[in-house]
C-alpha cells in the first residue's frame, strides 16, 4: 500500500491539469494465465490490443465488493458502444471463488460474456498481480484489497487508478477510457 500512496499525488496532478495532458503511465502488466468464470483458461493475450479496467474483489465480501461490482456493471453499460474495452475482476479468495462460484456472481451482476471476465487461479499468481503489478494489496488469505479500479491501455500499461468509494463519481474513469480509445 505504501507504494500506491506515491501514485495518488501523480494521479491528482494528472487529473487536475489541462485535459490535453496525457494520462500518466504506471507499471506494465506482465503476461498471466488464470481461469475465467466459464472454467476456461484465460490467457492475458486475450486482452492484447484492448483497453481494460481491473479490480480485485471476492464473492463472499459483505463490504465494498458488491458496490464495486455494481459499479463495474455501470461501467459496462457506459462503454457498451466501445468494442475494444474489457473488464477484469480478479478474486482475492481463490480457494472459495471457483469458476462455478464466479459464474453465479457474474450472472448476479449481469457481466456481459466476452466483455467482463471474473478470474481465479493460483494464489501466488493472483498475489503477484495484486501486490507487484497493480500495487493494490495482497492475496494472502486476509481478504483485504483495494477498492480502486485500474485503467490499462492497449499496450498493457496501467494508466490510472480511480476511487470507487460511496459518493465518488466514476465519470473520470469513463473519460479516461474514451480518451484512450481515441488515442490509438
Amino acid at each position: 500500500m505504501k507504494l500506491l500512496m506515491g501514485v495518488f499525488p501523480a494521479l491528482v496532478l494528472g487529473l487536475a491539469g489541462c485535459a490535453r495532458q496525457p494520462l500518466p503511465t504506471y507499471s506494465h502488466v506482465p503476461p498471466f494465465v488464470l481461469t475465467s468464470q466459464t472454467g476456461a483458461q484465460f490467457d492475458s493475450k486475450t486482452l492484447d490490443g484492448n483497453i481494460w479496467v481491473a479490480d480485485f474483489f471476492f464473492t463472499t465480501c459483505m463490504g465494498p465488493c458488491p458496490r464495486m461490482s455494481a459499479q463495474m456493471h455501470w461501467v459496462q453499460k457506459q462503454i457498451a458502444d466501445l468494442a475494444g474495452v474489457k473488464l477484469v475482476s480478479f478474486t482475492v479468495d481463490p480457494e472459495h471463488d471457483t469458476p462455478t462460484v464466479l459464474a453465479a456472481y457474474a450472472e448476479r451482476f449481469r457481466a456481459q460474456p466476452g466483455r467482463w471476465f471474473l478470474l481465479t487461479g493460483p494464489q501466488p499468481s493472483l498475489n503477484a498481480l495484486d501486490r507487484d503489478t497493480f500495487h493494490m494489496g495482497n492475496v494472502d488469505g486476509t481478504f483485504t484489497h483495494s477498492t480502486l479500479f485500474a485503467l490499462v491501455d492497449r499496450r498493457g500499461f496501467i494508466r490510472g487508478y480511480y476511487h470507487t468509494e460511496e459518493g465518488e463519481s466514476l465519470d473520470p474513469l469513463i473519460a479516461g477510457i474514451r480518451r484512450l480509445a481515441k488515442e490509438d
